[in-house]
């Protein structure tokens, strides 16, 4: 078992993000994993006999291009076939935050299951409202067309465009 493979355990999907072969002096050695679950970003420690057989998956990568929120759901283009996709709200997770119409990202499938979604790193996005700075602040609060709120400076205003690392939540630069 080696890191960044995936694998199906009891019918859930998993990445594997570590694994070390442990022998001890009595008793048979076994590997150790920690597993990333692909649905819910969960980690779970696991440990497997060497010999024990595992079902290793293929994750299909697409291109889906956000449209719009749908009840709880959220409506997808597939950018290869033009197929509509809903993503379910679990699956994005924090990533909400950052979704706005045309933007594009990889989701990552299993049979006709999405199991994960990539934002972009970097985002371009309108700040639509900032909170007054504290005396003696570097940094205020901002509200970004998205829904997002981070950390930016004082200088930026609402209207302003701003680049954020979407992965880190935080602002890079004004557009």
């Amino acid at each position: 078992m080696t890191p960044g493979m995936t694998i199906n355990l009891d019918g859930k999907i998993y990445r594997v993000e570590s694994s070390v072969k442990v022998t001890v002096a009595k008793g048979t050695p076994f590997i150790k994993t920690k597993l990333r679950n692909l649905v819910d970003d969960s980690m779970i420690e696991k440990n497997f006999k060497p010999d024990q057989m595992v079902q290793e998956v293929s994750l299909i990568e697409r291109s889906l291009e956000f449209l719009y929120p749908e009840g709880k759901e959220y409506l997808f283009l597939d950018v290869g076939d033009l197929e509509q996709i809903l993503v379910p709200s679990n699956v994005l997770s924090d990533k909400v935050h950052y979704l706005k119409e045309g933007i594009q990202v990889k989701a990552m499938f299993y049979g006709d299951s999405i199991f994960g979604v990539e934002l972009p790193q970097f985002l371009e996005i309108m700040v639509v409202k900032t909170e007054n700075a504290t005396p003696g602040a570097t940094s205020k609060k901002a509200v970004l067309e998205t829904g997002a709120k981070i950390n930016v400076p004082l200088f930026i205003e609402s209207g302003d465009v701003i680049k954020v690392d979407t992965q880190a939540s935080e602002y890079i630069q004004r557009v």
